[in-house]
């Protein structure tokens, strides 16, 4: 089934994501890879003001290119899940419930995505100029010092993925 999200999401909607949807996104998405994770999860150990509200926002794992073309950035598409897995089952615990990537999940985050009712995206490799035609706006939030691997805060419009895992555990 076709959906769109606007985010920050509503609860009911993210809940009604089965797998298989086709999700068109638009609005604020935040971005980072393993190193904000990383970052992240200190914060979380030393009780430290998160950097973004992680309940109704997602988080796409992203490595962008240099702006080309009028467009915020050259490619834009997503990496590889896998590498935030040993992160990702305390940030789902601590309220994220949405994620976009590529690839499988292990099955820590998978059962973290079930218990706590999230979804995982997946958004298609290979195609990180339509991705950043997908996207209106960016900036860094926080650890600028990780340069191209900073935290972004992304405006985008109709931005395709897949619903890979939803919250009733279902994958695909």
């Amino acid at each position: 089934m076709k959906r769109t999200l606007e985010l920050p999401y509503e609860e009911k909607e993210l809940l009604s994501i089965r797998k298989g949807d086709e999700v068109y996104l638009s609005g604020i998405i935040y971005v980072g890879r393993d190193m904000v994770h990383k970052k992240l999860e200190e914060a979380i150990s030393l009780s430290l003001p998160l950097p973004f509200e992680f309940e109704h926002n997602g988080i796409y794992y992203m490595g962008p290119s240099p702006a080309k073309n009028n467009h915020v950035f050259g490619a834009a598409g997503p990496t590889t899940s896998a590498r935030m897995d040993p992160f990702s089952p305390l940030l789902i615990s601590k309220g994220l419930r949405l994620m976009i990537g590529k690839g499988p999940r292990d099955r820590s985050v998978q059962n973290a995505i079930k218990n706590y009712k999230g979804v995982y995206l997946q958004a298609i490799g290979g195609c990180g100029a339509l991705y950043a035609s997908k996207i209106d706006k960016s900036e860094v939030v926080a650890y600028s010092s990780l340069g191209p691997e900073a935290l972004l805060r992304i405006t985008v419009h109709d931005f395709p993925t897949l619903c890979i895992i939803d919250s009733d555990g279902e994958t695909l």
